[in-house]
């Protein structure tokens, strides 16, 4: 899902930081959508990229409330259309009787992600890039701690040590103790995805007529889209723990009834595929990037929102590695972590969030 805004919501963009910053962030995010596009029509990346809009839906009539209250904000202060949807015309963007309205956003986009990271990939070698897969960096150093007067990094590897005049962090989710400031303040969440089998052309036009990318407004929210051979693409937090081959086999079963509470009519569609992977959140809820007191630099922390903010983020950082200014609010916004030490990169606290998260869906 290549999605508009960020994981806060613009409402809470405005109080913490006002209208005019809170526009910056969320331009930012449709610059990131339109960087995407432009990467994926220069380099001729065949990933099925559609600007089919994305719908939220209010997963109780408070939500919908709200969402009429995001609209209006949306467009007097933002200038940004979006159209509300009440559940009696909802049957028009989905069959299911589960929501209570929706909220369409228009600019928002989907894309075959697989093929988009294989496609960046083959742009980047094309471009003079060399890839190591299965490498992993054991550490990182000052040059100058090896050999006076030497810049850059001596950086350590699984398969040998290699100098870098400039060493770039693209961890996110995955940031562990090779650099410790990041770790500390990037929270590792599990989320997880299910896949059906192909349903007839009728059935995914009634499931999903306008082919959106479609999320619920829960906190422990469902998301879903079919894909481009009309299997139903369902993911969720099934559970906030990082992803492994456990998690992903517990998480299948509780994504299946989560799918069939939406679509009752799929109760005798198989589902043949699922997997798992970890994101990285913020305690700010907000993407980060810039440079570390070390040198290094970073972009990550997009809670779900990386398809698009990581692409252009990345393309952000690069301009700076290359000693160009960068005019970009997530560069300069103070990069929280936890109070008083209380997390250094292991999210113990994750099983306690969860049970508050679902405490809020339940009385939200």
């Amino acid at each position: 899902m290549v999605l508009t805004g960020l994981k806060a919501s613009v409402g809470k963009l405005v109080a913490r930081f006002g209208l005019h910053t809170a526009r910056e962030l969320f331009c930012t995010s449709i610059e990131a959508i339109n960087y995407v596009e432009q990467v994926i029509r220069d380099q001729g990346i065949a990933c099925d990229f559609r600007r089919c809009g994305h719908i939220e839906l209010a997963y109780k009539p408070s939500h919908f409330a709200a969402f009429a209250r995001e609209a209006e904000m949306l467009q007097d202060h933002f200038q940004h259309p979006v159209r509300l949807i009440d559940k009696a015309h909802l049957s028009a963007e989905i069959e299911s009787d589960l929501y209570h309205g929706g909220l369409v956003d228009e600019a928002s986009a989907g894309l075959n992600p697989a093929q988009y990271a294989i496609g960046l990939a083959q742009a980047a070698e094309r471009a003079g890039a060399r890839l190591f897969e299965r490498t992993r960096v054991e550490r990182i150093e000052r040059a100058g701690a090896a050999s006076a007067g030497a810049k850059g990094f001596d950086v350590t590897t699984s398969r040998g040590t290699l100098h870098a005049g400039e060493v770039i962090i693209a961890t996110n989710g995955y940031t562990g103790q090779l650099v410790p400031w990041l770790q500390r303040r990037i929270i590792p969440i599990g989320s997880y995805i299910i896949a059906t089998e192909p349903v007839d052309a009728g059935l995914a036009q009634r499931l999903n007529p306008r082919r959106r990318m479609m999320f619920d407004s829960k906190n422990f929210l469902y998301y879903f889209r079919l894909s481009a051979d009309n299997r139903l693409i369902f993911g969720g937090r099934a559970g906030f723990v990082p992803a492994d081959a456990n998690t992903v086999r517990e998480s299948a079963e509780v994504l299946r009834r989560g799918m069939l509470q939406v679509y009752p009519q799929l109760r005798e569609v198989a589902v043949e595929y699922a997997w798992g992977g970890t994101l990285g959140f913020t305690f700010d809820l907000l993407p980060h990037a810039g440079t570390t007191a070390d040198g290094l630099h970073y972009a990550l922390g997009c809670g779900g929102h990386g398809v698009a903010l990581l692409s252009y983020l990345g393309a952000c950082v690069a301009q700076r590695v290359a000693g160009e200014r960068i005019a970009n609010p997530l560069f300069s916004l103070p990069f929280p972590t936890a109070p008083a030490g209380l997390y250094n990169g292991n999210p113990w606290f994750l099983p306690l969030a969860g049970l508050y998260y679902r405490f809020l869906d339940a009385i939200s």
